[in-house]
């Protein structure tokens, strides 16, 4: 049975620790909420047993936050920490980033607001410790440049790795440029993204930065780990794979779905043919399972369209605890896309109307 993850909140407002006690107690893993009220107190708590995650406010009377963090970063070095704060200040975020937190926040105020700090906090206690990137904690590259796109951040992002570096320039939540040694763009963020350890360290936006990507970064982040893993598949036994600047080939045939899984909040998309259901995937975790849910799904409602004399179905959403799917149909074939649950449903809505244009096209 796996062992359930302790959470400390720390947040001189009674009330608000209430609230964010019954926050948590949605996530899935339904970890064990403890709260203080002081910084004296959580350090004490965390010197009594051990915790998996702290997550604390910023403004306190006597110990502020960030004295807490730069205390528990030296006496618990593996304790996951996140900033949840009112405090919308650069220098206050790139402080704290500097002192190895896993996430900045703001404090949530609508619902949309709750969904992404939950995912954000369930995604935390969900990671390995083991390798990654590190400001004092550990973490994944991935990991890093989906929290600043989810968080709408403007900012930089400088990697280092060993004698090599690189940054990456986000605008608003949008990756819009990269630069390693001689590369720059798409180029340059797939170099970076090639590394598998390394540090980062967050630095202040760039407002003057000319954009040179326009890829989302869900597509930057698909094509990378696609060049990565047939660059690893081309490499013969023993030998390690060079970076995909690095003599790695190209994708010799992308996936027709590719460039359907480029736009803002799309997780995966998927064809199914309604007459066998055979299908085709772009990251989809679990393609059989969804397969079989559209195939049938889709010939429920189109003998519900029948019945009613309706029509074809033009498009279908549904929004979940875990994603939001859309489904529409072009003659045999049924097109399933998933959408990060942070999504509103318009915004599903709109999205997934022009990713059927594209996709009929």
């Amino acid at each position: 049975m796996s062992v359930r993850h302790k959470v400390l909140l720390l947040d001189d407002d009674q009330d608000l620790l209430e609230l964010y006690r019954e926050m948590l107690a949605r996530l899935p893993s339904q970890p064990e909420i403890h709260t203080a009220t002081s910084g004296a107190r959580a350090i004490s708590l965390l010197e009594s047993e051990p915790f998996s995650l702290l997550i604390s406010d910023l403004n306190m009377p006597k110990m502020d936050g960030l004295q807490v963090l730069t205390i528990v970063r030296r006496k618990f070095p593996q304790l996951r920490t996140a900033v949840m704060t009112s405090v919308v200040d650069t220098q206050f975020r790139t402080r704290a980033y500097a002192m190895g937190i896993d996430l900045f926040l703001e404090k949530p105020n609508t619902s949309q607001e709750i969904t992404f700090f939950l995912d954000c906090i369930e995604s935390l206690l969900g990671r390995e410790m083991d390798g990654g990137f590190r400001g004092v904690q550990s973490k994944s590259l991935v990991d890093i440049i989906q929290l600043e796109c989810l968080s709408q951040s403007s900012s930089v992002l400088k990697v280092t790795n060993g004698a090599l570096s690189g940054k990456i320039w986000f605008n608003n939540g949008e990756v819009i440029d990269a630069e390693s040694q001689d590369l720059s763009g798409e180029a340059a963020f797939r170099k970076i993204l090639s590394w598998k350890t390394g540090n980062f360290e967050i630095l202040p936006a760039d407002p003057e930065r000319p954009r040179t990507i326009f890829n989302s970064y869900q597509g930057l982040l698909l094509e990378s780990a696609q060049a990565l893993d047939e660059a690893q598949a081309q490499v013969p036994e023993g030998e390690s794979a060079p970076g995909p600047e690095e003599g790695a080939p190209a994708p010799a045939s992308e996936s027709p779905l590719a460039p359907l899984a480029r736009f803002n909040g799309v997780e995966f998309v998927m064809t199914v043919r309604a007459s066998d259901g055979k299908f085709d995937s772009w990251s989809a975790e679990n393609p059989e399972q969804i397969s079989q849910w559209v195939r049938q799904t889709m010939q429920r409602f189109r003998v519900l369209g029948d019945g009613l004399q309706a029509g074809q179905l033009s498009q279908l959403e549904g929004l979940g605890p875990q994603c939001h799917v859309a489904l529409v149909s072009k003659a045999d074939n049924d097109l399933c896309v998933g959408f990060h649950r942070s999504l509103s449903q318009d915004l599903v809505r709109e999205t997934m109307s022009k990713i059927a244009t594209k996709w009929a096209s």
